[in-house]
């Protein structure tokens, strides 16, 4: 969604139980779903641990469903969802995308703008959730340091790109949120 800003700070927010969560899962669970990388060929170097996805060729109907990472994360990252949700945004929309995704050492996704119309309407929440100070998020020409612990939200419509130069992975929890007004109807959240 285009926010008029590149990047908006959300604040703070307890992702101990989510990280721990996620650094219990093994090397299967990461390679279990391949759809962003055979989908998008900017996150060929990525993997994701996919807790929710919708069908983007039935667009604008939305149908989210939930997959092999709901069972892994859910329990952590649903009430951190909500929080940032209910502090920052109105309530009443739809998660549509929710899930880790991880960016192996020497990996870049590579400069790109969300062109599908979801990305249009949905706010793309970035929790970084392991990181390293070799992480460079360029974000509309600017490299922005996202730090452990603290949510933001990113105006996707702009071009934007990671590089990670370190030894250790980048991990961050993304999630999209609808707001109601945005498809004009009331939609159930996830």
């Amino acid at each position: 969604m285009d926010i008029g800003v590149p990047l908006r700070e959300l604040g703070a927010y307890n992702i101990d139980a989510l990280r721990t969560a996620i650094a219990l899962q093994d090397e299967a669970a990461w390679l279990d779903n391949t759809h962003r990388q055979q989908a998008y060929d900017v996150h060929q170097m990525t993997h994701s641990l996919v807790m929710i996805f919708t069908d983007t060729a039935q667009w604008p109907a939305l149908e989210v469903r939930r997959e092999a990472g709901w069972d892994l994360l859910a329990e952590p990252a649903l009430p951190l969802m909500h929080q940032i949700l209910a502090d920052h945004y109105p309530l009443g929309g739809t998660i549509i995308r929710a899930m880790a995704a991880r960016l192996r050492p020497g990996g870049v996704i590579k400069p790109h703008r969300d062109s599908h119309p979801s990305f249009h309407y949905g706010h793309r929440i970035h929790v970084p959730v392991v990181t390293n100070p070799r992480v460079r998020f360029m974000l509309d020409g600017r490299p922005y340091k996202l730090d452990v612990g603290q949510a933001y939200e990113i105006n996707n419509q702009l071009t934007h790109s990671v590089m990670n130069k370190g030894s250790e992975a980048r991990i961050h929890f993304i999630f999209d949120y609808v707001p109601p007004q945005q498809l004009g109807r009331e939609v159930a959240n996830a």
